[in-house]
C-alpha cells in the first residue's frame, strides 16, 4: 500500500473564484476569504479581460507585483494586493486584480516557515518554505559566481524551479526536472534552450538548488525570487507526456485528482496552459488561460480531471501535438492514496 502524508491538500493549496467591485484600498478594497489558510504566494488572472496575470508572495511583500505574461520588473502598486489574512487576501481597484463585475481566479499556495534555514553560498535575504507539501519562496541577490548554490530546507529533490529577475525587465527562467540540468524554458512560447548559465549543469539536491552565472538567475547587482516545487505523493507532481494528436488523447497518471495543471509542449512552439478544479469544475468544462499571455479566460473543452489523474480530450497542439513531448505540474486536490494512518477516502470523477 502506497501513502501520503498530507490528508487535506486543500490546507496547502487552494483556488478561488471572485467577482471585482472596484472599489478601492481606501474604501475598504475586496477582501476574499475562504481559502482556507494564509497564503503566502497568490496568482491572479482576469477571466473576464485581457489583462496580465499578477503575481503577489509575503516574501517579497504586499503590492509588489510580477507578471507570467510579461517580462517586466517587479512593480508596485498599492491598489493592488495589500494584505495577507488569516483566511484569505484584499485587493484594491487595480484592473488586474478588481475591475467592478469581472470575474478572477485566485490560486493561492502556503509555505509559511520564515527561519532556521542555512547552507549554500547564497543566503536569502527573506524566504518562506513548507517542507510538507514541499514548497517554498526565496528572494535573495545573486554573485555572478557558476555553481552558487541555495539552500531551499524541503528535504526534498526539487523537480521544478521557477526564477525571476526583479530589478530587470527579463523573462522567467524555469528549470524542470524533465528537461535535465542543461536546459531552461521561458514562460514563452519558445522550446527550452541549452546552456551551463542557468542551473550550472547540477540538478537540485534534497538541500540545494544551484545557478549558473547568467544575469537572469543570478547577478552580483540583481535581486531574484524563486519559487519551489518538489514532487510529494498525492499532492505534487512533475511529469511528461506524449502526444497522440487526436481527440481521444492520452491519460496522465498523477496518483490524485488534480486541483491546479500547467502544461506547456517543450519540444514545439506552443502556449502555455493553466487548468484548475474551480472554472468551470466540471469534465470536460475545464476553462483555461495561457500563463504566458493576458488573454482573458478560454473555455474550449480540453481534457478530463479525474481521480487519478486526467485525460486530454481535444487534438490542439498546445496539449496533444503528436509524437511532441508535453511537460507539466500538477497539485492535488484529492489524493488517491491512503494518507500515513493506512486509511483513504475515494475520490471519482467529475
Amino acid at each position: 500500500m502506497a501513502y501520503t502524508t498530507i490528508d487535506n491538500p486543500a490546507l496547502f493549496f487552494n483556488t478561488v473564484l471572485y467577482t471585482g467591485n472596484g472599489t478601492a484600498i481606501g474604501s475598504g478594497g475586496n477582501a476574499q476569504t475562504g481559502i482556507g489558510f494564509q497564503p503566502d504566494w497568490v496568482w491572479i488572472k482576469d477571466r473576464s479581460a485581457t489583462n496580465n496575470h499578477n503575481l503577489f508572495d509575503a516574501v517579497r511583500g504586499v503590492t509588489k507585483g510580477l507578471q507570467s505574461s510579461q517580462n517586466i520588473a517587479e512593480y508596485t502598486n498599492t491598489e493592488t494586493l495589500t494584505a495577507f489574512g488569516t483566511d484569505g487576501f484584499t485587493v484594491g481597484d487595480a484592473g488586474g486584480v478588481n475591475t467592478n463585475s469581472n470575474n478572477y481566479v485566485a490560486w493561492n499556495w502556503k509555505a509559511g516557515t520564515t527561519s532556521g534555514l542555512s547552507g549554500g553560498t547564497i543566503t536569502p535575504s527573506s524566504y518562506s518554505i513548507n517542507a510538507t507539501s514541499g514548497f517554498g519562496i526565496y528572494k535573495y541577490t545573486g554573485n555572478s559566481t557558476s555553481g552558487a548554490t541555495i539552500a531551499h530546507g524541503l528535504g526534498k529533490v526539487p523537480t521544478m524551479i521557477m526564477v525571476k529577475r526583479l530589478d530587470s525587465n527579463k523573462e522567467w527562467q524555469i528549470y524542470h526536472q524533465a528537461l535535465g540540468n542543461t536546459k531552461w524554458i521561458e514562460f514563452t512560447t519558445s522550446t527550452p534552450q541549452t546552456g551551463t548559465s542557468r542551473w550550472n549543469d547540477t540538478s537540485p539536491t534534497s538541500t540545494l538548488f544551484y545557478l549558473g552565472n547568467d544575469s537572469d538567475v543570478n547577478n552580483s547587482s540583481g535581486t531574484y525570487v524563486a519559487y519551489v516545487f518538489c514532487d510529494v505523493k498525492a499532492y505534487c507532481k512533475t511529469g511528461t507526456y506524449t502526444g497522440n494528436g487526436n481527440a481521444d488523447g492520452p491519460f496522465i497518471y498523477t496518483g490524485f485528482k488534480p486541483a491546479f495543471l500547467i502544461m506547456k509542449p517543450y519540444s514545439k512552439v506552443e502556449e502555455w496552459t493553466l487548468l484548475d478544479n474551480k472554472r468551470l469544475g466540471y469534465n470536460t468544462d475545464n476553462n483555461y488561460v495561457y500563463p504566458n499571455q493576458n488573454y482573458a479566460e478560454m473555455t474550449a473543452d480540453r481534457l478530463d480531471i479525474i481521480s487519478n489523474g486526467f485525460k486530454i480530450r481535444s487534438a490542439t497542439g498546445e496539449l496533444n501535438t503528436s509524437s511532441a513531448t508535453m511537460l507539466y505540474i500538477a497539485i492535488a486536490e484529492n489524493p488517491f492514496v491512503a494518507n500515513d494512518s493506512g486509511t483513504a477516502v475515494p475520490v471519482v470523477a467529475r
